[in-house]
Parts: C-alpha cells; sequence; structure tokens
C-alpha cells in the first residue's frame, strides 16, 4: 500500500436513492492507494450500487466521490478521461461474439493503442490462457470466461480494478487462479482492489482492509485481522460467526 498519498477514494456523506428507496447512505468513506479493500455484506446491502458509483456509472444523489484528484457528486458527472482509471469485472461477464484475443484487446483497440499484441499475450499468459487465444469466447466455461474479462480489465492497465462478486459459483480451480492475478496485479502493479464478495473468507485471504454493509450503512471498517479477531460492532461478529445479519 501506498501510505504516502492519503486516499485513492474519498466518500463524504453520500446518499443513492431510486425513487423513494435509499439504498445508501455513508456518512465517510477512505480507500487507500495499493490497497485491496474487500465489501462485504448480505444480499440488498449496496454493495454492488457502491461499486457502480465507484466506478462512475452512475452519480450520487448527494454528497461527493473524490477520486484522486476530481471531485464528482449529483451535479458534476465524471468525465470520460476519470472514467478511464477505474474498470470493473463483473460477476458475469459479457463477453463479445468474437474470439479470445479479439475479446481481451477491444478495450485496447477502443483506445488506440499500438502495442496490442505484446500486451494481449502476456494478459492471456497471466490467467492461464495462452492457449485458447484463437477459441470463440462463447465457448468457454464460466472460469475461463471471468478469467477472460480479467485479462481485458488488466490490459487498459487502470489505476483501479473493481471486482463485483468475481468468483461466485466457480470451481476451486478458477478460484484460485483469479486470486492470485488479483494478489500479483496489487502486489506488482500497486494496483487498487476493491472487491464486493459474499465470501467472507475471501475476503479474509485477499484484503488489507474489510469494511461490513448493512442497510446502506457501513457498520464497521477495519484491518482484516482486525475484523475478524476484534471486531468492534456485535453485528460484525455475528456476520463473521456465519449468522444471519440484515
Amino acid at each position: 500500500m501506498n501510505d504516502d498519498q492519503p486516499f485513492c477514494y474519498r466518500v463524504q456523506n453520500l446518499t443513492k436513492a431510486y425513487g423513494s428507496r435509499q439504498v445508501l447512505q455513508l456518512d465517510a468513506l477512505d480507500i487507500r492507494p495499493g490497497e485491496i479493500f474487500a465489501l462485504v455484506g448480505p444480499s440488498g446491502s449496496g454493495k454492488s450500487t457502491l461499486l457502480r458509483l465507484l466506478n462512475f456509472l452512475e452519480p450520487p444523489t448527494s454528497g461527493a466521490i473524490t477520486f484522486q484528484d476530481a471531485t464528482v457528486d449529483a451535479g458534476r458527472p465524471a468525465p470520460l478521461a476519470l472514467r478511464r482509471r477505474v474498470t470493473t469485472v463483473a460477476q458475469r461477464p459479457i463477453l463479445l461474439n468474437r474470439s479470445v484475443w479479439a475479446n481481451v484487446q477491444f478495450g485496447l483497440q477502443l483506445r488506440g493503442s499500438r502495442d496490442r499484441e505484446g500486451t494481449v499475450a502476456a494478459a492471456l499468459a497471466e490467467v492461464g490462457l495462452a492457449h485458447l487465444a484463437r477459441q470463440a469466447a462463447r465457448t468457454l466455461s464460466g472460469g475461463e470466461a471471468q478469467r477472460v474479462a480479467l485479462a481485458r480489465a488488466m490490459v487498459i492497465a487502470p489505476d483501479v480494478l473493481l471486482l463485483d462478486e468475481p468468483t461466485a459459483n466457480l470451481d476451486p480451480y478458477n478460484v484460485g487462479v483469479i486470486e492470485e492475478t488479483v494478489r500479483r496485479l496489487n502486489r506488482q502493479r500497486a494496483m487498487t482492489v476493491v472487491l464486493v464478495t459474499h465470501n467472507v473468507f475471501q475476503a479474509r485471504r485477499l484484503a488489507h482492509r474489510i469494511g461490513l454493509l448493512l442497510d446502506g450503512r457501513l457498520i464497521e471498517i477495519a484491518a482484516t485481522e482486525d475484523f475478524f479477531a476484534n471486531p468492534q460492532d456485535p453485528r460484525t461478529g455475528a456476520f463473521v460467526r456465519g449468522e444471519m445479519v440484515y
């Protein structure tokens, strides 16, 4: 982690509502540069909504998100240059009806990158799919498709990688490949990673810090071992014990 720069994201007095339904209300959240930050909590707690706000796909209803040197709020949409510094790997990736290679190079092609050949080859090798480069992406297994989506995100070299349940319903082998790739990206490129997961064991394996989100509110944020060994809120303790918390 980079402790010289105080934050990568700073969220202040943030709310998000859809019609009359408020799904997020966060007083404050700082995400540090170069850390893996995990968001855990039950379904419907607002985790994926927060991820969409951090990716600037939607504006907040009120409050502000400061990302590095720019602030975005309800009246100030994020410019394209800012949005290009962040990318998301979704739980169910949408792949083009093309080859694996064409899918991975697509973002580079849109950005007019010249050195696509070496970058795409390196990314496919990183996720263990070099041997499937010319295969039709629609013929891949779920785990292979998710690894293609991760490679596609890697090649554009974002400052921040947002992961929304990236290994849900995958077999242990693909989970292991994806987790190890995320660790390397964080370690070797100092890439900031925000991970949304229902899997507290995955959060414990990967994250430097963990935040528990319930009913759109952050209940507790702590360093990973403190989160599990010394939770400050009884709801956090119940959650890590596997109890039903709503």
